[in-house]
């Protein structure tokens, strides 16, 4: 999305890997009982409807970013539904769950409040700093450091802090939720997303641009200024606008930087469409703390939008489309015929939480890099700009930048350096 919006504004052409436009925000649709990802919805709609590494909601963005959205199609808001799931006592705890102790008991919720109340305060070193300065240590070990060490794959006690805003510290709230209901807080309490898809957004723009496809991007040759392509081609440029991971960006570019890369979390989505269960939720997404499996977030697409099941289960909602996220270390793809054998574990924990019947259709997804961190005190990232900047490289995006941001976010980021190379 950041690069067809920077090609949009600047008029240079746009190089993407892909058959089609979107990057890992494209959509993609299966038949129940197949296998074969169809990239558009069959004429009769009996398919489910699938992402990339799971659900991409647009939230928060500037509203210049919004309209210009809604300009090329049609979106729907939503107000977040997300809980926190606590499988072993068939507990759910609505998102952000400092807010809502009254659901954990007087016990719990005491404790938890005065933890907050008193916890000592400093100058945080690792996001495990944050959970026990912010919130002390029952809620650290009930939810954040269990549901942290599987979102991280284990990195939490040595990463730096970030992404403050989704678990956002506000002790009235907190008070207000272990007696009764609060508001809806956090950066994604509203999100719209497409009526027509997301890949729908994604296409309306490539149509504005000039787009080569099935250009994948194997070398460049910051010296003599060329790009090397895997279908043998080669192209000369002056300045690059580059999307790719940061850290791929810079072994592409045969460059490096004296500090130690910061890490990155790859992640295994399960796109999976299943008959209803008993007791499937209404909500969202759920973040799970404690699985059998070792996934930490369960999405639910067709409780966003009946436009993600197939035509004949939309008006009585017998099926169920889900997404079921597991983190990685960085590039740790596990064989096929693990991804296959935890599919099975999977779709057995969901069917024992009566989450789904029959599943049928059950499709792996790997976004290598998925998630991106920063050691304590580190210089990489902004070292590993400037090398690439050195070369008339610039990075733009949520990858190509190393940091989290969301899907209008990184529209409008691209927007920006667009418009510094218009006419260039």
């Amino acid at each position: 999305m950041t690069g067809l919006a920077a090609g949009l504004v600047s008029g240079l052409p746009v190089y993407e890997a892909a058959a089609a436009p979107g990057g890992i925000c494209s959509s993609y649709y299966i038949r129940p009982g197949s296998e074969e990802r169809l990239s558009t919805a069959p004429a009769d709609g009996e398919a489910y409807h699938f992402e990339l590494g799971g659900g991409h909601w647009i939230f928060g963005g500037d509203p210049a970013v919004l309209r210009f959205i809604r300009s090329l199609t049609p979106v729907k808001t939503y107000q977040r539904r997300s809980s926190v799931f606590f499988a072993g006592q068939q507990l759910y705890v609505p998102y952000p769950l400092q807010n809502h102790l009254s659901y954990l008991g007087p016990e719990i919720a005491a404790k938890a409040l005065q933890e907050m109340l008193t916890a000592p305060k400093g100058n945080p070193k690792t996001m495990a700093d944050v959970f026990s300065q912010s919130f002390g240590p029952t809620l650290t070990e009930t939810f954040f450091g269990p549901f942290h060490e599987l979102y991280t794959a284990g990195l939490w006690t040595r990463i730096a802090p970030q992404d403050g805003y989704k678990s956002p510290v506000n002790i009235s709230l907190a008070l207000q939720g272990a007696f009764g209901q609060t508001p809806p807080v956090g950066y994604n309490a509203t999100f719209v997303y497409p009526e027509a898809g997301l890949n729908t957004l994604a296409q309306r723009m490539a149509d504005r641009c000039q787009v080569g496809y099935g250009k994948k991007v194997v070398q460049i040759n910051a010296g003599q200024k060329t790009v090397e392509f895997a279908d043998g081609a080669r192209l000369p440029y002056d300045t690059l606008i580059s999307t790719l991971p940061l850290n791929k960006a810079l072994a592409m570019a045969g460059l490096a930087v004296t500090e130690p890369a910061d890490p990155y979390t790859s992640v295994l989505v399960l796109n999976i469409g299943a008959v209803r269960g008993p007791h499937c939720p209404p909500d969202h997404w759920l973040y799970n703390p404690a699985t059998q499996a070792g996934f930490h977030r369960v999405g639910f697409y067709s409780n966003v939008d009946p436009s993600f099941l197939p035509q004949s289960a939309r008006t009585n909602n017998n099926r169920v489309s889900i997404y079921v996220e597991r983190a990685y270390p960085g590039g740790e793809q596990p064989a096929v015929e693990t991804i296959k054998a935890y599919a099975e574990v999977v779709v057995k924990e969901l069917q024992a939480w009566g989450f789904i019947g029959e599943a049928e259709v059950v499709d792996p997804t790997w976004i290598d890099v998925a998630y991106t961190w920063a050691w304590p005190n580190s210089q990489w990232r902004a070292k590993a700009l400037k090398c690439l900047e050195e070369h008339q490289i610039f990075q733009v995006g949520r990858y190509g930048r190393w940091i989290f941001q969301g899907i209008a976010d990184s529209i409008r980021d691209g927007f920006v350096v667009g418009s510094a190379f218009k006419g260039v």
